[in-house]
């Protein structure tokens, strides 16, 4: 019996050295437990996590709203931009129409004294056949002429003389009532080339007043859209600088809690050794041996996950208008507006759109280059659906302006406007599609 015993001592410590990995005699003890708190040190320390949280939720929601109010500036600045053009455009063409009706008049006016010439021209013809005929002292009445002539031929010299003379005068008569008609066409065409113009002009004026208006209103628009900019990006800062405190506060108190979660896991875990050891040593003495588990083996979904790595791998990457490629940051171009006054043609960059190329580029997909027609390249899913890889695209009078992707926990990586950087931002809704756009 005794010798039985010894065999059944030396199973159980060989099944032992088996199953825990070491020797038992050389097993060490467990670590002891960090510092047990009480009770209410625990309730306080959860309700200090949960104050930091809350904390940090609320600064979080007055980040992106801040954040939204500046892109809302960005798109002011854009607008007020176009309208000073528009209302420049009005002036320039009511200023070709005074120019114009300005030419008709000064034509009008050349007519006018064409006609006031005739006028002359005629008066002076007549003038000199009265003066030839008093010159001449022809009596051009039947008893002059009967009178004066030597016979039957120089009669009838004489009348073909008067009727010559007659047709002369009225020519001449005709002459200058045709030349009294022109001029009076010709200035009533003046005066009202010269009212059209006039109305042109003030028309011209008046638009030119408007776009001097819209013009100065643009820039005022935008020096203080800039200074406003300017505050809300330092109270995005110092917003920032709140919310690091409190997640540095919160993660120290999270991990006060994990030390201690992870020495109780290592106990639970030395606890399910030790009851598999004798489990497994009950099986060997009864002859049976329970069936090995299988764990389970994590997947992951590599294609969505390659293209948020290629936009994150961005992070800090200048904003350049038009810049971006499947290759990576190119050139910006330029708009002729605000992009211009930062300077994005000489900067090598990402706008949204061009992000959006490079992060899909990586796993063989080619957008469009448009923002809008990247949205309507993919699948439309509900937002309420929306998962990491999606396209997310916002819009004002129903053409899209702006476009990012989705990484998950309500984040986006986006390159949002020109002067800052590309960058992880909280999902704005403000103006967002109800649809977002899946390619994977």
């Amino acid at each position: 019996m005794r010798v039985g015993r010894a065999v059944l001592v030396v199973v159980l410590a060989a099944a032992l050295t088996v199953t825990v990995g070491i020797p038992a005699a050389f097993a060490q003890p467990s670590p002891p437990p960090p510092p047990n708190p009480s009770n209410q040190d625990l309730q306080n320390s959860r309700d200090a996590v949960n104050g930091r949280s809350a904390q940090v939720a609320q600064l979080t929601g007055r980040l992106a709203d801040l954040q939204a109010q500046a892109d809302d500036l960005q798109i002011q600045v854009a607008e007020q931009h176009e309208s000073a053009n528009a209302a420049q455009d009005s002036y320039d063409s009511a200023q070709s129409a005074a120019d114009a009706a300005a030419q008709r008049a000064q034509q009008a006016r050349s007519e006018t004294e064409a006609a006031g010439a005739s006028i002359d021209a005629a008066r002076t013809r007549l003038d000199d056949f009265i003066v030839s005929t008093y010159q001449g002292g022809l009596d051009l009445g039947p008893l002059g002429l009967l009178t004066s002539s030597s016979g039957p031929e120089d009669f009838v010299d004489r009348a073909q003389l008067t009727e010559a003379i007659t047709q002369q005068q009225t020519s001449a008569l005709d002459a200058l009532q045709r030349a009294r008609a022109e001029k009076a066409n010709a200035d009533s065409t003046a005066r009202a080339a010269q009212e059209e113009a006039d109305r042109q002009a003030a028309a011209a004026a008046s638009a030119k007043q408007a776009a001097d208006a819209a013009l100065d209103q643009a820039r005022q628009a935008a020096a203080a859209q800039a200074q406003r900019l300017q505050d809300v990006s330092a109270q995005q800062a110092d917003v920032q600088r709140q919310l690091d405190a409190a997640e540095n506060s919160d993660a120290g108190l999270r991990a006060q809690r994990q030390r201690f979660d992870d020495w109780q896991r290592r106990q639970a875990e030395a606890e399910a050794a030790r009851q598999r050891a004798e489990q497994q040593a009950a099986a060997a003495r009864a002859g049976t041996a329970p069936p090995p588990s299988s764990p389970s083996v994590p997947r992951t979904g590599g294609s969505v996950q390659t293209v948020i790595d290629r936009a994150m791998s961005q992070l800090g990457v200048i904003y350049a208008w038009g810049g971006g490629t499947a290759r990576g940051p190119s050139l910006g171009i330029r708009d002729g507006g605000v992009a211009d006054a930062n300077g994005d043609y000489k900067k090598i960059g990402f706008d949204c759109s061009g992000l959006m190329l490079y992060a899909f580029a990586g796993v063989g997909i080619r957008l469009p280059r448009y923002s809008g027609n990247q949205h309507a390249a993919g699948r439309q899913v509900p937002l309420s659906q929306m998962r990491p890889g999606d396209m997310l695209a916002w819009a004002r009078n129903g053409r899209v302006y702006h476009i990012a992707l989705y990484i998950g926990n309500g984040k986006m990586v986006e390159a949002p406007y020109s002067g800052a950087r590309v960058r992880v931002s909280p999902v704005r809704y403000a103006g967002l599609l109800p649809t977002v756009a899946r390619m994977l």
